[in-house]
């Protein structure tokens, strides 16, 4: 089984959750449009995503901060890094973007199911 099935299923679950949206962050390169017959100009690479080691799923919970700020909402980011069940890992990139979000008081984590996602969102 590949990722995408695990991270549609991470996706849904965690827009149950109040407060919580996630969306994907598909991170790589592709050649875009053809070679112009015309004037000579060829296609060109096209960046996108965040970047190398970015999480799969990004996002925010929504917060509401207490007694000084009373009222206010916050949106805390959120970072899930999708994985297969059996024979996963990440990369060293992928650890290092979890482990600055933790640092900057975001949540982050590797999810191999809807119900570590929904742990790791809600802090259970």
């Amino acid at each position: 089984m590949n990722e995408i099935p695990i991270m549609r299923r991470v996706m849904y679950a965690l827009s149950s959750i109040p407060g919580v949206r996630v969306f994907r962050n598909n991170v790589g390169v592709a050649k875009y449009g053809p070679a112009c017959k015309t004037c000579k100009h060829n296609s060109r690479w096209v960046k996108y995503g965040l970047f190398e080691g970015s999480s799969d799923l990004i996002g925010f919970k929504t917060i509401t901060i207490t007694p000084e700020m009373v009222g206010k909402k916050v949106a805390v980011f959120v970072a899930c890094e999708t994985k297969r069940p059996a024979k996963s890992s990440v990369t060293p990139e992928q650890d290092n973007f979890i482990s600055r979000v933790k640092e900057a008081g975001g949540i982050a984590g590797i999810v191999k199911s809807e119900e570590e996602a929904k742990r790791l969102v809600e802090g259970k």
